[in-house]
């Protein structure tokens, strides 16, 4: 499913600005009111790149950019295993997943997960990696990229011996 940043932020995650206040409007995740997002979002970094954070309406949201070059989402549901791009940064792991000139990233053997989606234009997927990570640590991780390829493996092993 191949989306940009702006069907993104209009058809779920709706940004408007305010005449001075420039507040974002994001639609929340399923399980922003989970306790471990408040820990997330307090210890989010105030610019990524050359983006300055910005006020939202909604709980366990974040935006930097005006207009947004990165939108986050705590409490997103937890992937589970995947095919898709794993990367490991700074002790975080993230699924990547391109969308038109945009990328999603999202946490990855955290429960609750973050979603990040980027438009990489503006700001790099490795600046994003990094500048949230130290947040996002803060949500216990109980798996890892390297366990997903581990499965998709033996899932693989299983279907060749099942032949």
């Amino acid at each position: 499913m191949r989306r940009s940043l702006s069907a993104v932020l209009v058809g779920g995650a709706l940004l408007s600005t305010a005449a001075c206040a420039s507040t974002a409007s994001v639609e929340a995740a399923p399980e922003a009111a989970d306790p471990a997002c408040a820990d997330v979002m307090l210890a989010l970094p105030e610019t990524i790149g050359d983006h300055d954070l910005r006020q939202t309406d909604s709980q366990s949201t974040a935006v930097w950019g005006d207009p947004a070059a990165a939108v986050l989402r705590c409490g997103v549901r937890p992937p589970g295993p995947s095919t898709e791009h794993c990367v490991s940064a700074d002790g975080v792991d993230w699924l990547s997943v391109e969308e038109d000139e945009n990328w999603r990233l999202t946490s990855y053997g955290r429960d609750p997960a973050v979603e990040v989606v980027l438009d990489v234009e503006r700001v790099a997927s490795s600046s994003a990696m990094m500048a949230v990570g130290a947040a996002v640590e803060n949500v216990e991780q109980d798996r890892t990229c390297t366990a997903v390829e581990q499965e998709i493996a033996e899932t693989d092993d299983e279907v060749e011996v099942a032949d």
